[in-house]
């Protein structure tokens, strides 16, 4: 496994389909982040980590006119898909080996993917070389606070959540502070020499009706390819059948079908100056 891709990362692997999905649900929150962090008309921004660049393009808006967006990913099937979505200046490279002259870039977006380098504390030290004076880097990063999807049943939204924790520990060799560390942004970036930005935490709330977007997300992203039959080992049999009846389509307690289903989850924040 590459050092600097704990979750084994390659050129040739893609999250395409998660990505996307993701973006098109947390749609409204990313772009009024955007919108809230962007730099001035005329930037120079690169999206670190841009997937299949949904954002990337709603960045690019954010900075018109005069305003150039690269769109940089280690994965090749992301920027096919990126570049399917109309995006032009996108770069195939390692997050945590930049390939910019020092000193280049005015702004950089990067949303969930500082937790995919082992070491990101000197990734954002190249990150902060990259920018010019009074440039600043925006780091995004999911799932600080607890989610909410069973808002009738605490237990199982816990016993879930550390399910999937447990899985992926066990399929990537990783220790609980290798996922629970990412937690301390604002320490990163001290560590990297940025100064203290502004830091936010943005909920994404759902409740009835959902829109086509936030049940594909749910059903695909999270039931079929985040929890599944892989987290079943670490559910008590009563948990597991508890999930499995809540999350099929065909049950009469399919929780996407309840009145009262409420969703949040968390996106936060931090903002870094060079």
């Amino acid at each position: 496994m590459d050092s600097s891709r704990p979750l084994a990362d390659a050129p040739d692997r893609s999250y395409a389909s998660k990505l996307d999905r993701f973006a098109r649900f947390a749609a409204p929150e990313i772009q009024r982040i955007l919108a809230d962090f962007a730099p001035a008309p005329g930037a120079v921004a690169l999206d670190l980590g841009c997937g299949t660049g949904l954002a990337t393009g709603w960045l690019s808006r954010c900075i018109e006119p005069g305003g150039f967006v690269i769109g940089l990913d280690l994965s090749w099937p992301h920027l096919r898909a990126a570049h399917a979505h109309g995006t032009q200046a996108l770069v195939q490279a390692d997050a945590g080996q930049l390939c910019f002259r020092d000193a280049s870039l005015d702004f950089i977006w990067s949303c969930n993917t500082i937790n995919h380098l082992a070491d990101p504390v000197e990734a954002l030290r190249n990150l902060r070389a990259s920018l010019r004076d009074g440039g600043r880097v925006v780091l995004a990063q999911s799932g600080f606070l607890p989610e909410m999807f069973f808002a009738w049943d605490a237990h199982l939204d816990e016993v879930v959540r550390r399910a999937c924790h447990a899985f992926y520990r066990a399929r990537y060799a990783l220790k609980v502070s290798d996922t629970a560390g990412i937690r301390g942004l604002v320490n990163l970036l001290d560590q990297a020499g940025f100064r203290r930005g502004r830091v936010r935490t943005y909920v994404l709330e759902r409740v009835q009706p959902l829109a086509p977007a936030d049940r594909d997300y749910f059903e695909t992203a999270i039931f079929a390819e985040t929890w599944g039959e892989r987290i079943q080992p670490y559910l008590l049999p009563d948990e597991w059948a508890a999930l499995r009846r809540y999350t099929d389509r065909y049950s009469k307690d399919y929780c996407l079908d309840r009145s009262d289903f409420h969703h949040l989850q968390t996106l936060t924040v931090c903002e870094g100056c060079a």
